[in-house]
């Protein structure tokens, strides 16, 4: 019979594996309610707590890897970064890790100064998740020697650690899904300097656009973000057929945007988005997207620190991972007949 584990009874119950743990142990921040509800299904599962002394022994071999995580990426909405610390957190569970979650300030950033974590020794590993400025990533280099990891951002100088999603390759296939669908006339929505996965996803979408010989009107190359984070954008006067979104969250904010103004999606314009990730917040739009692969990121991501922890030489290099597209409801057929 398999050892049951606490991301077990997490799952049951539909809590997080820290509340399981602090409810299984006594520890504050659960309610009488939900730690009866815990620790009834723990006896139903058959879980055996670790005694004493092995917690000890345990807690002496846990290793303590930090995740820093831009305040931009956190702005209005529960974010995908969010998901993915989640995900780390239980797999980190799994390898017998600790992950400890800081945000990075836009004065902390500004400033140069170091995350908490880092300053005080806390953790022996950092992953950071999103991209953050060169001049930031250097400083933390120069103040310390632990591992970095970078997640969802790369920079052939400096984050040469790094795990990112195949955003080029992903974004190439969904614009050429639309090619297939019949649409030819088409925006992308981004903004392409703010980070190197808009830049990718964009570079993606050019390259479905140069085989097919259209070109991209100065009109339909459409920002959507200040410095801050914060997603605001325009609808053109002119529409095109379809619009290409590097994000779910401005896809569904788009497509809200199209619907206040009288039009359909699809039956007047096609909207694709990137992710596969809905925003608390946000109406379901059913939005054709790209899949990114959470879990085998943050899984690569905490091997490569455990990797440079065991030898700093090891783990080195760019892992690009693989998702697939998931077709929904917001892109049709078109026929260039009737348009």
């Amino acid at each position: 019979m398999a050892k049951v584990r606490l991301v077990d009874i997490a799952a049951q119950v539909g809590v997080s594996t820290v509340t399981v743990h602090n409810a299984l142990t006594g520890q504050k921040g659960v309610s009488d309610e939900l730690r009866a509800v815990i620790q009834k299904m723990a006896s139903e599962m058959g879980y055996r707590p670790v005694s004493s002394a092995r917690r000890q022994e345990r807690n002496r071999m846990l290793r303590s890897i930090g995740v820093l995580i831009h305040e931009q990426y956190l702005a209005e909405y529960t974010t995908f970064y969010w998901k993915m610390y989640q995900e780390l957190a239980l797999v980190a569970t799994d390898k017998n890790c600790m992950a400890a979650v800081e945000i990075l300030k836009h004065d902390m950033e500004d400033h140069q100064i170091l995350p908490r974590m880092v300053e005080e020794n806390q953790v022996e590993g950092l992953i950071v998740m999103g991209e953050i400025s060169r001049e930031y990533i250097r400083f933390m280099k120069e103040q310390t020697r632990i591992p970095i990891i970078f997640l969802d951002f790369y920079d052939k100088e400096l984050a040469e650690d790094a795990v990112i999603s195949d955003n080029f390759y992903g974004m190439y296939l969904l614009t050429e899904l639309l090619f297939e669908r019949g649409y030819r006339k088409l925006a992308y929505v981004g903004s392409i300097h703010r980070t190197s996965s808009i830049m990718d996803r964009y570079c993606g979408f050019h390259k479905a656009m140069l085989e097919h010989g259209e070109e991209l009107p100065e009109e339909w190359l459409i920002e959507d973000r200040d410095r801050l984070g914060n997603i605001e954008f325009s609808v053109p006067e002119k529409l095109p057929e379809a619009f290409v979104c590097n994000c779910d969250l401005t896809a569904g904010r788009l497509i809200l945007k199209l619907e206040k103004l009288g039009y359909k999606v699809p039956e007047d314009v096609a909207v694709i988005g990137f992710d596969n990730f809905l925003y608390p917040g946000l109406p379901d739009k059913k939005i054709t997207t790209y899949e990114v692969n959470t879990r085998a990121l943050v899984k690569i991501a905490l091997e490569k620190v455990m990797k440079r922890l065991k030898n700093p030489s090891s783990g080195k290099g760019l892992n690009v991972v693989s998702g697939h597209i998931v077709e929904k409801e917001s892109v049709g057929k078109l026929s260039h007949g009737n348009k």
